[in-house]
């Protein structure tokens, strides 16, 4: 079956995997670097029942998705890094947000008491399942009832942090600290408002100091810096759920959000990569095989 043909009725089709992970090292055996790497929103799997109720084809979907980032960081794992990466469109469940954090407007029935509806990404239309893609349009046609949700908040996004949590205290059991970097991209426009002097090319997030130690944001910013790229702070992305939920640099588990502008690597409107994919993924390799060779025990 077509994964953006709509099914019939009846008991709902079952889930492929909800992610990926590649380890440098068999399962068993200590994490060689305290390093995880995650790219939360580049899956590219739209399941039956979502595109049965959507308003938009799947192309304007896409639009939302962190296109090939996953494949811009596929060499970690060989310089010792753990990577996950989540195999689910973020339209669908945002596994970087609050698992309830749901929009009462797009459901039929009632929330919980416990759906987080007022939160400011919420509010944006980008909860765990977002209401608008790129320009506000509405993603659905059609009410949702809070069972799909909960489905895809069991099937999807409590695995997915199950396994990235698994993997972060693999990496401080080997190391006595664990550095997780949440992967991202960021629509060219976006990235006008963290620049000082036009666009920038990548903004770190480390929720103003409280998710990660200085000399990790400190190390980035370097290494991006000297291939030649614009690098800002916080701003227009401070870190999500992933960052705020993990970082917690007293407890020596450092988390740091990267978005990359796709101007340097995508077609925005066809969603094809362009002729500076190659450059920019041979410039990562570099700053990934660096941060693995670095000597992080200061962090300890």
């Amino acid at each position: 079956m077509n994964a953006l043909e709509p099914i019939a009725a009846g008991r709902p089709t079952p889930l492929p995997a909800p992610f990926e992970v590649r380890r440098a090292r068999r399962e068993e055996e200590p994490a060689p670097t305290p390093l995880v790497f995650a790219s939360p929103h580049s899956g590219r799997l739209y399941p039956d029942d979502m595109m049965a109720a959507a308003a938009l084809d799947a192309h304007a979907i896409r639009r939302s998705e962190d296109a090939f980032v996953d494949e811009l960081i596929e060499s970690a794992s060989r310089h010792g890094a753990a990577v996950i990466s989540a195999n689910f469109a973020r339209a669908y469940i945002d596994v970087n947000r609050e698992a309830f954090e749901l929009d009462q407007a797009m459901f039929a029935d009632e929330l919980p008491d416990f759906a987080r509806a007022r939160t400011a990404r919420v509010a944006a239309g980008l909860g765990a399942i977002a209401r608008v893609v790129s320009e506000g349009q509405e993603i659905y046609a059609r009410k949702l009832t809070f069972a799909e949700a909960r489905r895809r908040i069991e099937q999807v996004h409590a695995p997915y942090h199950a396994a990235l949590a698994r993997l972060l205290g693999e990496a401080h059991a080997a190391h006595g600290y664990a550095i997780l970097i949440d992967w991202h991209s960021m629509p060219a426009a976006a990235a006008r408002i963290g620049g000082r002097d036009g666009a920038c090319d990548m903004v770190l997030g480390d929720r103003f100091g409280a998710s990660c130690a200085a000399m990790v944001t400190q190390a980035v910013e370097r290494e991006l810096q000297a291939f030649g790229y614009r690098v800002a702070r916080n701003a227009p992305y401070a870190g999500g759920y992933t960052t705020e939920h993990y970082g917690r640099p007293n407890r020596r588990t450092h988390a740091l959000q990267i978005e990359i502008n796709r101007a340097l690597y995508l077609n925005e409107m066809s969603l094809q990569p362009t002729a500076g994919f190659a450059a920019l993924k041979a410039n990562l390799e570099a700053l990934i095989a660096t941060l693995a060779r670095a000597d992080w025990s200061g962090l300890r």
